[in-house]
Order: structure tokens, then sequence, then C-alpha cells
């Protein structure tokens, strides 16, 4: 089983409250202690366009990128993905989506521009020996076209995997899919990529995302990403809430019997400490509930 938390990258990347380095520094440690070994650090993106992550370089001298947790950094071009490098990171991800209109909203570039866009990066990385992941967004819904054709989104990924991407991360960005749906979209996928090049990103909008994740275990996904305390969200997407909470996850596989590694008593600590930090109520479940149930 393997759970990439992405809560230090895009669960915060679009807080209107920056949060110091030091404070993201200490939120890091507290998940590594909780026994999370796959983490998203930051993005080495323009500090104008995602002020709240224009501390990359600083924050990346702080970690520890040579030891047992493997931290990832997202790289949208070949400069980010050199400052990346530059910084110690064996890992980066890169991004696009099965929809042309959301592409072009959140990244200025059609599909295929973006995808043209990555061939340094995945050139630089196998001479590298970096490791490069793949994000698929809006793999069900996409806010400006509807529903997407898996056949689109089993393109998309083929093309990343084809091109070096060792996993494909399925972003469901907005959170309204339903186990039928993604019954349908990994059907689709499992007849030509096989369930280990796959993980599942989910957003909780309808509260679906637990359930998503148990369709997508019985088909044999076993890579999922999720933030703690339910960060994140997507500013392209009207109304679509936090990532997946990375408590609910944990509590959902532990419950079912599936040891995941994790620690959940130290990432309730971890997500504790962030709530502290931006002043505001988190929206995981099992945070709530786990909260409540140790102050009665």
């Amino acid at each position: 089983m393997k759970i990439t938390e992405v809560g230090p990258r895009d669960g915060l990347q679009n807080e209107k409250s920056e949060v110091p380095t030091q404070d993201k520094l200490v939120y890091i440690r507290k998940l590594v202690a909780a026994g999370l070994k796959h983490i998203e650090a930051t993005s080495f993106v323009r500090k104008e366009n995602i002020p709240q992550l224009g501390d990359a370089k600083e924050l990346s001298a702080s970690l520890n990128l040579n030891g047992d947790v493997h931290f990832s950094a997202l790289t949208p071009n070949l400069k980010g993905y050199q400052a990346a490098i530059s910084s110690g990171f064996k890992e980066v991800a890169v991004f696009t989506a099965a929809s042309e209109s959301f592409t072009k909203k959140n990244i200025n570039r059609t599909i295929q521009e973006s995808i043209d866009g990555f061939k340094e990066i995945f050139a630089e990385a196998k001479k590298d020996g970096v490791l490069v992941r793949g994000y698929v967004s809006t793999v069900i819904d996409c806010p400006y076209e509807g529903k997407i054709d898996p056949k689109k989104v089993l393109e998309v990924s083929k093309i990343l995997l084809d091109q070096g991407a060792y996993e494909i991360s399925l972003g469901e960005t907005i959170g309204t899919a339903v186990p039928a749906e993604v019954d349908k979209l990994l059907n689709t996928l499992l007849k030509e990529i096989p369930a280990d090049k796959l993980a599942g990103h989910f957003h909780d909008t309808y509260g679906m995302a637990i359930s998503n994740v148990q369709k997508s275990y019985e088909l044999g996904i076993r890579s999922f990403d999720s933030s703690s305390g339910g960060l994140g969200g997507c500013p392209y997407a009207k109304g679509a809430s936090g990532n997946l909470a990375t408590e609910d996850l944990v509590y959902f596989f532990h419950k079912s019997g599936i040891q995941t590694g994790i620690d959940l008593s130290k990432l309730l600590e971890a997500s504790a400490f962030m709530e502290g930090i931006l002043q505001r109520k988190l929206a995981s479940r099992s945070y709530i509930a786990l909260k409540a149930k140790a102050a009665s």
C-alpha cells in the first residue's frame, strides 16, 4: 500500500495566508514522524504565480532528501525541473489533464502543448536517474466540459507512461464522481495499463472519496494520494472542496484490516498543528471525530 501525502504542496498552495517556511518544515516533520514515506513537499514555480510555494528552494534545503522518505516536487517546466534537481530532489511530478478547457484554464496550454513541454523533463530525468510521476486531472468530470470520456484519460495516461512516467495519479478534481463512474474509468484503463502504474487522487466534495477509494482498491489499485486534514482544493473548479483527508484514508484502511504503516494518532498531531497555523477548522471527518473522542 502506498499513500502519497500531498498536504505540503497541493494542500497549502491555495491558502490565502502565507505559511512561514519553518511552520511548513514542522508540519512535514510531523508527517514523517507519523510514518508517511511519500510526501509531495513543494513545487518549483514562479513566486508571483503561487506565492505560497515561493520558498521551495529554502524549504528543500532543510529536508533530508537522501533518507528513507521519498520527497517529490511538482515541476511545471524544464526550468522548474532543473531547480528541483539542483535542490536535491530525486522525484518530480508533471501535470496535465484529460480536459482541454481545464488545461487551458489551469496552465494556459492545450493538452498536447503541456505534453510536448514535458518531453525535455522526461529526457533530462532519464539521464539524471530521476523518477517522474504524472498527474492527469479531471479524469471523470470537468467544471467546463462536463463528462470526460475514459478513452481520453487512457490516451493521455499512455502518452505519459510511454515518455517515462513511473506512475499516473488519476485526479478526480472536482469530487463529483461515484463508484460506478470510477469502475467504468478503471475498467477502461486497466485493459491497457497495469494497476501498479495507477494511483487514485480523489476530492471529497460530495463525500464520495472513500467509496471511490474502496472501488479502486477492489479493482487492484494500491496507490492513493491524500492530504492531512483534507487540506486543498482547486481554484479552477468552483465548489470543489479539499482533497481526501489522509486521516480518513488511513482510518478506512485500518478498520478494513489493511495496514498502511502510518500512526493515526501522530497523523492527527500533524493536522492539529496545521489547524492552529491556519486558524480555521479542518474538514477531515476522522480528524474531527477522533479529536472529539480524545477530548471526552
